[in-house]
């Protein structure tokens, strides 16, 4: 997540989806990494372009970017988009697998 102090639609995300983010699904297979838009960027993600609006959301694997969600499009436009992306991960196919695994009926 690119952030600002300064982005109310941070804070807004922050209110709204922040204090729960880390207990959810969505957060084992993407744990979210706070990144401060106005410092210096880490070098592990320097080859990302064109991040100028905050909050940016960005999922990478394997150091490569598989999508975007720029801005804040309220809680439920942010799961459905976060699910969207994930869906086109590999961290989603291996925790579809995992639940798959242990149900019993499949």
């Amino acid at each position: 997540m690119f952030e600002t102090r300064s982005c109310s639609w941070c804070k807004a995300w922050n209110r709204e989806v922040g204090g729960i983010y880390h207990k959810t699904p969505e957060s084992r297979a993407a744990p979210l990494r706070r990144v401060d838009l106005d410092a210096p960027r880490p070098s592990d993600l320097a080859a990302l372009p064109g991040i100028v609006y905050t909050p940016t959301f960005v999922l990478v694997e394997d150091g490569r970017e598989v999508g975007r969600i720029q801005g804040y499009p309220g809680a439920d436009h942010f799961w459905g988009l976060l699910g969207m992306l994930l869906e086109k991960g590999s961290a989603s196919r291996a925790t579809q697998n995992v639940e798959r695994t242990n149900c019993h009926d499949c």
